[in-house]
């Protein structure tokens, strides 16, 4: 049995690795040329120059953490922090012009000098707060607008959010910079022309950054290991700045480096951590690794799958397993639409079976019941198994394996006058290699069938 003081060093752990792999806004690995180039670009608006960047990849990429990464550098800068104002928009939440100025608003603190202030368009109002940040002969404040989801702000009325900012970038009317978000590749041909020409159309891209299978095993034994001291303080001193940005996300980080997980039990680390890096060397644990870089090779994939084990560490079993990293893999291969058809009976698989030879043949043209049922009574009359099932029956296991959405309608029968059911086109939701797996793990499945699926001769 786990002692006491043991049971609270393993919760301690728990909440750290939790909180680790959830909440860690600023750490980027790899991504040196594209973090530099961001970072230049702020430097140089945080000196009174204007600019605009797209910052572009596919979801989990890294993007906003680049970001973060990026400012948590800078902000450590004290000149940086005295003259740089950081706005953020996010396409799901600013809908249209109004709520984003008004957040703009919030964000630069100036609800004040905006009060009573009625103007007639957006541009006056951004010019407005943009001449607030001016005191005497001093230069404007530099403003950051970080844009995430930007290609949703392409929706908004005439794009005037986004004329506005980058012609105010453009016109160096006020020291901004505009750094634009999104996922969408062609996001430049969403732009207006009128917007686009406003555009200095620099684009950053990211994309998954795991060039090696060794560098995937590095970054999983990484996640996995608790830090000394010394590496908790530091971090929690390059955080400290980040509360500048008045960000709950960097709230939470904040508060859980400096947290409890400063007076872990040295012991305890140098036993977790030298357990951990055993089990990754592990020939099973290389596989399953290997198994989930050939999935997904991105690092927040990878962190979701470490979460979920570590949420399974219990006193009684206070380390990962070899046994729980497979089981947990395994899932992630599973296959809902293989685990349907195991779950259908012998008759609605040799319908399945039939439509898989009549697509292979006749290359996926549609099909109904009618030529589905001459087909698989072809097999059923020499087939001591399916031999005498009735046409009622048959149909209905048809009609299952619509209402399974195994099988899909090609239009509805609406406007079009009543179509017999029998006569309804269809077409496969399935692929081959789906319907060869369920056959290969259909429990007792006859074998006249299984080799009727390996050939539609009779």
């Amino acid at each position: 049995m786990p002692t006491v003081d043991q049971e609270q060093e393993l919760s301690k752990a728990r909440r750290f690795l939790k909180e680790r792999l959830q909440r860690d806004y600023t750490t980027i690995r790899g991504y040196e040329a594209e973090r530099s180039n961001v970072r230049e670009l702020l430097q140089r608006t945080g000196e009174g120059e204007s600019n605009s960047l797209l910052l572009i990849g596919p979801r989990n990429a890294g993007k906003t953490t680049l970001i973060n990464a990026v400012l948590a550098d800078l902000l450590v800068n004290k000149s940086f922090v005295e003259n740089t104002l950081i706005v953020h928009l996010d396409g799901n939440l600013h809908t249209d012009d109004r709520i984003a100025l008004k957040s703009i608003t919030v964000q630069m603190r100036l609800e004040n000098a905006a009060d009573g202030k009625v103007f007639g368009s957006f541009a006056e109002n951004l010019a407005f707060l943009l001449q607030c940040l001016k005191a005497g002969n001093k230069k404007s404040k530099s403003v950051v607008f970080i844009l995430e989801e930007f290609d949703l702000f392409c929706t908004h009325h005439n794009q005037t959010l986004l004329y506005n900012l980058f012609d105010v970038s453009q016109s160096a009317q006020a020291p901004i910079c505009v750094l634009g978000v999104t996922c969408r590749l062609d996001v430049i041909e969403l732009l207006e022309k009128r917007v686009k020409s406003r555009f200095s159309h620099r684009q950053v891209f990211l994309f998954p950054n795991a060039d090696k299978f060794e560098d995937y095993v590095k970054l999983c034994q990484e996640l996995l290991s608790i830090p000394s001291d010394k590496e908790l303080r530091s971090t929690a001193s390059r955080i400290d700045s980040l509360e500048l940005l008045k960000s709950d996300a960097f709230t939470f980080q904040r508060n859980h480096f400096r947290g409890a997980a400063y007076d872990f039990d040295k012991r305890f680390v140098d036993n977790w951590n030298k357990h951990h890096d055993k089990l990754i060397k592990m020939p099973a644990a290389q596989k399953t690794l290997q198994m989930l870089y050939d999935f997904d090779i991105s690092e927040a994939f990878l962190k979701n799958y470490l979460l979920r084990l570590v949420c399974k560490l219990k006193p009684n079993t206070p380390h990962i397993t070899v046994e729980q990293m497979s089981l947990l893999a395994q899932q992630y291969e599973s296959d809902d639409k293989i685990e349907l058809l195991c779950g259908l009976s012998v008759l609605e698989l040799c319908i399945i079976i039939a439509m898989k030879h009549h697509s292979e043949i006749y290359d996926r043209d549609p099909f109904n019941f009618e030529i589905i049922f001459s087909r698989f009574s072809k097999f059923a009359k020499v087939s001591s198994t399916m031999q005498g099932v009735e046409r009622s029956v048959v149909l209905k296991a048809f009609e299952h394996l619509r209402i399974s959405e195994l099988i899909m309608p090609l239009s509805s029968n609406s406007g079009l006058g009543k179509v017999q059911k029998e006569f309804e086109m269809h077409k496969m939701a399935l692929t081959y290699g789906q319907i060869q797996q369920a056959v290969q793990r259909y429990q007792a499945l006859p074998t006249e069938i299984a080799q009727w699926a390996q050939s539609s001769l009779i």
